[in-house]
């Protein structure tokens, strides 16, 4: 750990919070309150909540990752990603798990306020209560336990669950109180773009995954099925925005988001044609920014509409 000492104590809490995967994690329920907004059921209240307890499990998820990683030493200095805080040595496994209590601590406080709020059905409050009961376990076990379930290769379909179906369809069902089936197509699209951000980390840092026994999805495809993989997501969320779009929305403003697509084309194409894990660091990002702008222009187009 020659890096130990070359970061701030503060520096490195803000790299293992990893503030900059907060607007993606945002995103969807974003997409969810404009879907609530324009089904006439949005509750401001709720959509704040929504917010705050995403983040807040976002966080939890982030910080997970890096303990999961260092106590099992995925994480080298090999690795093309930037290291941590716990991998630079600055903070200690004791400090993480006291950050990660407390984090789980703020998600159930942030949780219960958003169920005593927006649900009114006994039904309703327990199922709710118990999906957030899931979503905590599910992000600290993806790296965290004997056997964390991003090691298996789970991942992608853990982030299209959480990240599509349950946040934007779990959005709109907290502030209509009943469950429309139309939403589910951009749901899976807003789940199939934060899926696409995780191969591309996982591109990233598929030599290293490979050498530690990290086996993600990309690991299993393989690089180049991963890339292909990573360009039929794309493809894939822009059909279902435009399905949803020409069986639901009359008028131009419900095709905005299709200003993104040249932008996803761009970035597709340069994974495609860039064969080496390090190429993809600066694809993370701008995959980032790619799946955040279609989210917000979808939306955008909604309250429009």
């Amino acid at each position: 750990m020659s890096q130990s000492h070359s970061i701030s104590r503060t520096t490195a809490w803000v790299e293992s919070l990893r503030p900059r995967t907060l607007p993606l994690a945002l995103a969807s329920i974003i997409t969810g309150s404009a879907l609530a907004y324009w089904l006439h059921h949005f509750k401001p209240a709720v959509a704040f909540l929504a917010l705050l307890t995403a983040a807040m499990l976002q966080i939890l998820s982030n910080l997970a990752n890096d303990y999961g990683d260092a106590v099992k030493g995925s994480d080298t200095e090999e690795r093309i990603g930037p290291l941590r805080g716990m991998q630079k040595g600055v903070i200690t496994q004791a400090q993480m798990k006291r950050a990660l209590l407390l984090t789980v601590l703020l998600t159930i406080v942030s949780g219960l306020a958003l169920v005593v709020v927006a649900c009114e059905k006994p039904s309703d409050i327990l199922g709710f209560l118990l999906l957030g009961l899931i979503a905590i376990i599910a992000s600290i076990t993806y790296t965290v336990g004997k056997k964390p379930y991003g090691y298996m290769g789970l991942g992608d379909i853990s982030v299209l669950i959480f990240f599509g179906w349950l946040s934007v369809a779990g959005t709109v069902y907290l502030q209509s109180g009943f469950f429309e089936g139309v939403v589910i197509l951009p749901a899976t699209a807003c789940g199939l773009l934060a899926t696409a951000v995780l191969n591309i980390n996982n591109l990233r840092d598929i030599d290293n995954d490979r050498a530690n026994g990290k086996n993600t999805l990309a690991v299993r495809l393989g690089p180049q099925v991963a890339r292909y993989y990573h360009l039929f997501l794309l493809i894939s969320a822009v059909i279902f925005l435009a399905l949803f779009t020409l069986l639901n929305l009359h008028g131009w403003s419900g095709w905005l988001f299709l200003l993104a697509v040249p932008m996803l084309c761009k970035h597709g194409i340069t994974v495609l044609r860039n064969p080496n894990a390090a190429d993809m660091r600066p694809l993370l990002e701008q995959m980032v920014k790619a799946a955040l702008l279609t989210n917000l222009l979808f939306a955008i187009g909604l309250l429009l509409n």
